[in-house]
């Protein structure tokens, strides 16, 4: 029960971490990032939503309970996460590593999200 909790607790502060910086790139180089959305084929105006949606994931993920919002805050970032990987894959900037490991993250703590409520 306690490996499930410390693996659950690593995953998701490594993620939140990661969330986190891109929330700094996206607010503190936003020319880079605008000109990323535009090779992506994306629109810039998405990138403001984009970070207040990452923050409020990331307060959602390290402050509720099992319940629905949680959930939907897993499947909203898998979305961005694999849209965000086939972005970097067709323009090929070597982004998609990042990516990879979001994903693993988002996946594991989902996991042991689950496991740490399960009953017995």
């Amino acid at each position: 029960m306690k490996t499930n909790k410390t693996i659950y607790w690593i995953s998701t502060v490594l993620l939140s971490a990661i969330l986190l910086m891109s929330v700094g790139m996206y607010l503190f180089k936003n020319e880079m990032i605008q000109q990323a959305f535009i090779s992506f084929g994306y629109p810039t105006y998405l990138i403001y939503p984009l970070v207040f949606l990452k923050i409020a994931a990331v307060v959602v993920l390290l402050t509720q309970k099992q319940n629905f919002i949680k959930h939907l805050a897993y499947a909203g970032l898998f979305f961005e996460i694999i849209l965000a990987f086939f972005a970097h894959i067709m323009v090929k900037d070597g982004g998609q590593m990042t990516a990879i490991i979001a994903l693993v993250l988002l996946i594991t703590s989902c996991i042991y999200n689950k496991k740490r409520f399960k009953t017995k």
